[in-house]
């Protein structure tokens, strides 16, 4: 296939997936040979037939014009570039924002919410904002930890960065438009190096709290239907009495989904503190379905609550009555906000405040189902990347902040840990330690093997897979105690409960 007849071939696709009509096709044909620096269409023509059955994504035409584009010297030959490209060409094929909203809200209004999100989350598939080809790449991993089934992603489907788009990068003045890659105004930027093409990226209005914010999908999905919600306005992440409201105005407009926040301090927040937003989903984590380890009587009438069996200190409130669980959340926040344990080594402030929650909360048929998690983002000599963050025995495997996806046990771990785990499953299945030297990527390991030879020997190669997944679940639990700020033992079980206790919650 040439790359005029792929053109043609992604112009039959993005009928067959709806994302034009046949009386589009005449404009959108010359939208793509513009992009592509082409003259004319080749003898090949659509001419109006629709595919019976489509592929599932645009790439096998994508990758065949991106291939030609390069070869004509029409765009640099770099990841970047292509990328770039990609998205201009897909931009192409999709609706203007104003069209995107009223068939949203059109669906919403006559088959409901469920029908409204369901129908955006597959066009943001099919027109490529979603990079599902490259999703495909990352590698899961279920396995049973001490407080349950924990996830496990290795994360392959971020490209690493071209030297040569780096280079590029250098070379040109850095812009500040947009100011952030939530910004509401994303949609239809053509990207440049360093920052994505966000030509077929749309976003839906909601109204939050009495304000303007938006509704989009994340590119890269690290669960089912992973959507970000983002203010209108650029600034900075806060967690108060106004975000709690603002939680369930979502959850009530969008009942099928969760919706939780980042924390709104460094270390225990996720990666993008500039600007307010939360996340969301169609998603049960492990957290999800975590007991209640201390039932409690609450104060506020109309709330259940209990502190929930899970390695990070949070506290589950439940109830039909919005307004008691907002009253509940704010009333627990305010008071962990300067609430210290010395002994435990909790400091609400020393040069800065260090206590924040990370919130989350879904439906559960009538009731609302609040999960306040406890955060602490104070530095130590002995920890200067964090207390209640992973230690350092544990960076070869995780190193990053621990935001609120890994707070509910789905975690994103960086794509070398593909190679460097095959690798370390080879060693566990030979005798003798291997020589390695502070170059090599596997000497980060090299305390974990001598662990796990030590305790398992030498092992067969199904062996040393069980062994080596089990031991990486551990590894991650341990990722979890680490950020709990009421460890999950005696001391730090008391210590929680004088803190609700303080509140006025007893153990029921």
């Amino acid at each position: 296939m040439d790359a005029k007849q792929a053109l043609e071939k992604l112009l039959g696709y993005a009928l067959a997936k709806e994302l034009i009509e046949e009386a589009d096709v005449p404009y959108c044909r010359n939208l793509l040979l513009d992009a592509l620096g082409l003259d004319a269409p080749g003898e090949y023509r659509l001419n109006g037939e629709r595919p019976e059955q489509a592929i599932e994504t645009a790439k096998p035409y994508l990758d065949i014009l991106l291939e030609d584009a390069v070869m004509r010297g029409a765009v640099a030959d770099s990841a970047a570039s292509r990328e770039l490209l990609a998205g201009r060409l897909m931009g192409c094929l999709t609706a203007r924002p104003s069209e995107i909203n009223r068939k949203f809200w059109a669906l919403y209004e006559t088959q409901g919410p469920e029908a409204a999100t369901d129908w955006f989350y597959r066009l943001c598939r099919d027109n490529d904002y979603i990079h599902v080809d490259a999703i495909r790449q990352n590698q899961v991993i279920r396995q049973k930890a001490a407080c349950g089934e924990l996830v496990i992603t290795i994360n392959l489907s971020k490209p690493e960065k071209d030297p040569r788009d780096i280079a590029l990068a250098l070379q040109k003045k850095a812009s500040e438009y947009p100011r952030c890659m939530l910004c509401a105004e994303n949609p239809g930027y053509a990207g440049r190096i360093g920052f994505p093409p966000r030509q077929n990226h749309r976003i839906v209005p909601v109204k939050l709290g009495g304000e303007s914010w938006y509704l989009q999908y994340s590119p890269y999905l690290y669960y089912n239907e992973h959507c970000i919600v983002l203010c209108e306005t650029h600034r900075p992440m806060h967690i108060g009495p106004e975000s709690f409201r603002r939680l369930f105005d979502f959850v009530e407009q969008f009942p099928h989904y969760f919706i939780g926040s980042n924390a709104d301090l460094p270390i225990v927040g996720g990666s993008i503190l500039t600007h307010d937003h939360f996340q969301g989903g169609r998603c049960v984590f492990p957290m999800t379905v975590a007991p209640i380890r201390v039932p409690l009587h609450s104060p506020v009438p109309g709330v259940e609550a209990g502190i929930l069996d899970w390695p990070l200190s949070a506290l589950r409130l439940r109830g039909t009555d919005r307004a008691a669980l907002q009253r509940a959340a704010e009333e627990t926040l305010t008071a962990w906000r300067e609430y210290s344990a010395p002994s435990l080594d909790i400091l609400a402030r020393t040069d800065a405040p260090h206590n924040t929650i990370t919130p989350i909360l879904r439906r559960d048929g009538a009731s609302y189902v609040f999960d306040l998690v406890l955060r602490n983002n104070r530095t130590t000599p002995e920890h200067p990347l964090g207390l209640f963050h992973p230690h350092a025995d544990l960076h070869h495997v995780k190193k990053e902040n621990i935001g609120l996806i890994e707070v509910m046990g789905l975690f994103i771990l960086p794509g070398r840990l593909k190679a460097e785990l095959a690798a370390l499953e080879t060693l566990l299945t030979r005798p003798g330690e291997p020589e390695l030297t502070e170059n090599d990527h596997l000497y980060k390991h090299l305390p974990w093997f001598r662990e796990l030879r030590e305790r398992h020997g030498v092992l067969s190669p199904e062996k040393a897979e069980e062994t080596l997944r089990q031991a990486l679940a551990a590894k991650c639990q341990r990722v979890l105690e680490d950020a709990g700020v009421f460890k999950q033992d005696e001391e730090g079980i008391e210590g929680f409960l004088r803190f609700v206790q303080a509140l006025g919650y007893t153990k029921a």
